[in-house]
């Protein structure tokens, strides 16, 4: 699968933002996808994945609340609905995805597969 993600940008705290990962390719209930962030000087982070099909989403403790995945499969896209943004939550944000069937979504960018450019936000305080 290819994906290719977009929406990133400069907000000011408080603001919102949606990114959309488009995915080509293999799209089936099996694909799990997810959104990662990396901020400068820090490891990569998990921020929340979901399941192809809908039916299991899980979020990062940062971003509960506040941030909200969702797909749509028309459009072979998944958004990442950012809202209530905080200068914490500057980072280049990647989405990926990997298609084995685990018990549940995981949360270890060792786990996923494909990987797609990042989108930089910047929220300013």
């Amino acid at each position: 699968v290819q994906l290719q993600a977009s929406g990133g940008g400069l907000v000011q705290a408080g603001g919102s933002l949606r990114l959309s990962c488009a995915a080509s390719g293999r799209t089936f209930g099996t694909l799990t996808l997810g959104w990662f962030r990396q901020a400068p000087g820090k490891e990569r982070d998990f921020v929340a994945a979901i399941l192809w099909s809908g039916h299991s989403i899980v979020y990062a403790d940062s971003v509960k609340g506040r941030f909200t995945i969702s797909r749509d499969n028309a459009k072979n896209t998944v958004y990442l609905q950012m809202n209530s943004l905080k200068p914490e939550d500057t980072a280049v944000y990647y989405c990926a995805s990997y298609y084995k069937i685990m018990a549940k979504l995981s949360t270890t960018s060792n786990e996923y597969d494909y990987w797609g450019q990042g989108t930089l936000v910047t929220v300013s305080s």
